[in-house]
């Protein structure tokens, strides 16, 4: 029997929790399932005999290194800063890793060690990174096959509301971590090329340089760039390529509307608020405006609107932002912990709604002297509000690697990512089998 430790029981684990349960008697597993909250883990098992739920902090070294110990497997679900902990214990134990998390410069140093001891860490297994990694090699591959040259290349990616739930003025409900959305953007200078240009935009542009596009079938979308699109260049075999970028996708009108939030500072995570458990959502916004006794808040805000050229005051208004009958309640809160709050509180996803995954691959490649295009989409929606479609995109390419690494389906070595034929192809299969698929549509350029 293959013991496979799974640290963390969260909503993205969910899908994951379930495949590995189902595949368990197939393959002789034991699915040791680890969180600090005893009910979550036991939840997520039922009464699967294949799977044990225990609980413990994970994050405490002396707590997981005797489960780590007896795992052929470990899967951190844990949030991305800690996977590098979990990482050294693995190699000081000699058990491979998988993490849906971007490979960190700590992680991608112990690439040497790792393949000594004959591991495989395999990082960015997920969605976004993970499924844009392996749609994106697979067409790659397939034109460079043929001899093609690949000139341009624009991916995205967003965590949505289904079409059927979409019914706020914001057309966007919380499917993800609420704080990342609030903090999205702020790593860094957002940088890609353009035709051979680098282009850098500054967070404070980050949400007012947009590029539209339309699915099918599901409307418009505006993408935003991501804050580094330039190191995919050599994650892709695409280091000369006069055109790279990758970016988040959102409804028509949100980024507009959210850059407010922006431009006032509200979004800002470096300081704490005075007073901020007593602030009413009405003090907060008025924080951020010019004092004046006898102008109202809301006209003050609406004049903000028009100083850049912005209406749909009423978007902001729905959210209760101008209300000053209740209190915020966050002692020594930030700006963007208050927002976090205020908009959690409208734009929760209910026990009904269903999110929609977006992922959208846009390729230009010259062939013969011929120039093509070439648009990749998937378009996956959740089935409820446990098994997500950002649990399923997350959870189940995971849950396939593990298979194959079980089964020694696949041997490299080394800190890895899916970028590899023999990696991306049977996962890409098997997601196609199980409702995650892509479209591909293809012309020449007259």
């Amino acid at each position: 029997m293959k013991k496979i430790l799974v640290l963390g029981a969260g909503l993205s684990a969910s899908s994951l929790i379930r495949y590995l349960l189902k595949h368990a008697p197939i393959y002789n597993w034991q699915i040791r399932i680890v969180d600090q909250n005893s009910l979550t883990a036991k939840k997520k098992i039922g009464n699967n005999p294949h799977g044990i739920a225990l609980t413990f902090n994970a994050l405490v070294k002396e707590e997981r290194m005797l489960e780590m110990s007896q795992a052929d497997l470990v899967i951190s679900m844990l949030p991305a800063r800690f996977h590098i902990d979990i990482a050294r214990d693995c190699l000081l134990l000699k058990k491979n890793l998988i993490t849906p998390s971007y490979v960190s410069d700590e992680m991608a140093e112990l690439n040497e060690k790792v393949m000594l001891a004959g591991l495989t860490f395999m990082n960015e297994m997920g969605v976004d990174p993970g499924i844009d990694h392996m749609s994106a090699m697979k067409i790659i591959d397939e034109v460079k096959s043929k001899g093609g040259e690949i000139k341009s290349f624009k991916s995205f990616c967003g965590g949505l509301i289904a079409p059927e739930n979409d019914n706020n003025p914001w057309k966007y409900k919380f499917t993800w971590n609420p704080r990342n959305v609030v903090l999205a953007g702020q790593g860094g200078t957002a940088q890609y090329i353009d035709h051979n240009q680098y282009k850098y935009i500054p967070y404070t542009q980050l949400f007012s340089r947009l590029y539209k596009l339309k699915i099918d079938g599901y409307g418009t979308f505006d993408g935003y760039p991501n804050r580094d699109s330039l190191s995919y260049r050599a994650a892709y075999g695409l280091e000369d390529i006069p055109t790279l970028y990758r970016g988040t996708l959102r409804k028509t009108n949100f980024c507009i509307t959210w850059n407010v939030f922006v431009q006032l500072g509200m979004t800002d995570d470096s300081y704490i608020m005075e007073n901020s458990e007593d602030l009413t959502p009405r003090d907060f916004v008025n924080a951020f405006l010019s004092y004046e006794t006898t102008t109202p808040v809301e006209d003050k805000f609406k004049r903000f609107l028009a100083s850049i050229h912005l209406d749909h005051f009423d978007r902001f208004e729905w959210l209760g932002l101008f209300d000053s009958d209740r209190k915020i309640g966050l002692k020594d809160a930030t700006p963007a912990q208050i927002l976090e709050k205020l908009l959690v509180e409208k734009l929760v996803l209910n026990p009904n709604d269903k999110d929609m995954i977006v992922m959208v691959h846009q390729f230009e490649y010259e062939l013969a002297g011929k120039l093509y295009e070439i648009e990749s989409s998937m378009v996956n929606i959740g089935e409820d509000a446990v098994f997500t479609g950002m649990s399923n995109t997350v959870g189940l390419p995971i849950a396939i690697c593990a298979k194959l690494l079980l089964t020694e389906k696949f041997t490299q070595k080394g800190v890895l990512i899916p970028t590899d034929k023999s990696i991306y192809e049977p996962i890409l299969a098997e997601l196609n089998e199980l409702g995650i698929s892509f479209t591909e549509k293809e012309r020449e350029i007259v």
